[in-house]
């Protein structure tokens, strides 16, 4: 296969992240047939595609997806949201929900399986069928209590669909870097931020106030943060410019107070953003309207939530997620432990009431704070939260863990942080993580250093995209 060859085939399998791996067949001038594999982003195991390769490499190539030709024989529902297969966030609506789960679970065994061998179900784990394997127990893939409505967060981009056309407010168009599609009609967030989105978008339209443009630099308008609370239907809406044009945002705050919601708008951020990268962020913030937090629970806890504050952002399988970790969680009376990578400190809170004292290790600043004021709301005294790099609390740090809970970013743990946890010498470690591949690389470090993964299950925190979450109870090997 050559670079710019447009290919045909059917795939094989997909690998996570998202990662189709299409065989084909090449016949050499001597007549001889070989198979080669491209790895093409996006597909369901199946589809008929075709693509056209990027990078040609002797045996794996490459490529980049031009149509689906054939549906999977998998493909059995009628994908509810209109711009399906066009937008780029959603991936799995045509599969029914149990397939999107078992394509899952097959994805992160996959990945797993390479590190620790065949797994062992809860029937056979420790009888005779072990041979020389390394055992774990897999506990299973459990679903989400909802499939569609379950994003507390989303970050909804300016722009435009295609070049110089109309504004739009929305999502990334499929495998595109600069078109925005409206996600006025998007089926995985509430009808609330639906309706903020289109008064927004609507608004800016009819004053022509301008996005901003990713590569002039050039514009007003970048983001727009919506989060709602699925507890108390509270709604925390955050508008993100640049400063390059002096604009009046009081009457868009009126008319959304005026919009009726099933929930209720408690505040409305203006953000100003003149970073020139595309990301959410703050150089200054105004309130407009209300607050800006809103009141979310998980699990009996009450949160306090601000617009960057790390939260997950499927409160029901929160609950889920959270609940499975307490499970691998045990015998913590008396112990001190670690929750690193803490985020607003959930999940520290919720094993506080049983533990000895919890120390959450948060790189954010904002989110400790949250985490701080959360727990005096909870009225859990036992809970002690550092901002700072893991790396360098670790080192400063004069306790020591009896238990640690790792919750890192997608990328996992940096290299000598882990050598830090492993040297702690913990009997059990618990690690959730958002990026199955991170987790793998991690466990193999973990394995080489004395650790054993023990049990394993997935939690589907995203339904409909290519994305789940791994937890994991991590053991230190007896000799």
């Amino acid at each position: 296969m050559k670079k710019g060859q447009l290919c045909e085939g059917i795939i094989e399998r997909v690998d996570f992240p998202n990662k189709a791996v299409i065989p084909v067949e090449e016949v050499t001038e001597q007549g001889e047939k070989n198979i080669h594999y491209a790895i093409v982003k996006g597909g369901i195991p199946g589809q008929k595609i075709s693509f056209s390769i990027k990078k040609a490499r002797k045996e794996k190539c490459q490529g980049r997806l031009r149509e689906v030709l054939e549906k999977s024989p998998l493909e059995t529902e009628s994908p509810p949201c209109p711009k399906y297969g066009i937008c780029g966030g959603c991936n799995y609506q045509s599969l029914p929900y149990e397939e999107q789960l078992a394509l899952k679970k097959e994805q992160v065994l996959r990945l797993i399986n390479a590190v620790y061998k065949e797994p062992f179900s809860n029937m056979n784990a420790g009888t005779d069928d072990a041979d020389d394997r390394t055992p774990y127990i897999y506990d299973g893939i459990f679903s989400s209590p909802d499939i569609f409505r379950y994003r507390n967060k989303m970050e909804f981009s300016f722009g435009d669909e295609v070049k110089d056309g109309p504004l739009t407010l929305g999502l990334h168009k499929k495998s595109s870097f600069h078109d925005i599609l409206d996600a006025d009609c998007c089926k995985i967030v509430h009808e609330d931020f639906t309706k903020i989105l289109s008064c927004v978008r609507n608004y800016c339209q009819k004053h022509q106030i301008p996005h901003y443009k990713k590569n002039t630099h050039q514009g007003v308008l970048r983001h727009l943060l919506i989060r709602r609370a699925s507890s108390t239907g509270e709604v925390l809406a955050a508008l993100v410019v640049s400063s390059q044009q002096e604009i009046d945002w009081i009457p868009l705050s009126h008319l959304l107070q005026t919009l009726p919601l099933e929930g209720e708008l408690t505040g409305f951020l203006l953000i100003t953003n003149d970073s020139l990268g595309d990301v959410v962020q703050s150089d200054r913030t105004e309130i407009l309207y209300g607050k800006d937090w809103f009141t979310e629970e998980i699990l009996g806890l009450k949160f306090r939530v601000s617009a960057f504050s790390f939260f997950q952002t499927n409160t029901h399988g929160a609950e889920v997620l959270y609940s499975q970790a307490r499970k691998y969680i045990s015998h913590l009376q008396d112990k001190v432990v670690f929750d690193l990578y803490s985020g607003t400190g959930t999940i520290a809170q919720l094993i506080a009431p049983v533990a000895k004292k919890v120390i959450g290790v948060e790189i954010v600043e904002e989110a400790v704070e949250a985490a701080r004021e959360n727990a005096a709301l909870n009225k859990l005294s036992n809970c002690e939260f550092i901002a700072g790099d893991v790396l360098k609390v670790l080192d400063e740090t004069k306790e020591k863990p009896d238990f640690i809970i790792l919750d890192p970013p997608r990328d996992g743990i940096h290299p000598k942080a882990m050598k830090k946890i492993i040297d702690y010498g913990v009997e059990h470690m618990i690690y959730i993580s958002c990026k199955p591949t991170s987790l793998a690389r991690d466990l193999a470090v973990l394995e080489a250093n004395g650790y054993h993964m023990e049990r394993m299950c997935n939690v589907d925190m995203f339904p409909q995209t290519v994305h789940v979450e791994t937890i994991v109870l991590i053991q230190k090997k007896t000799s």
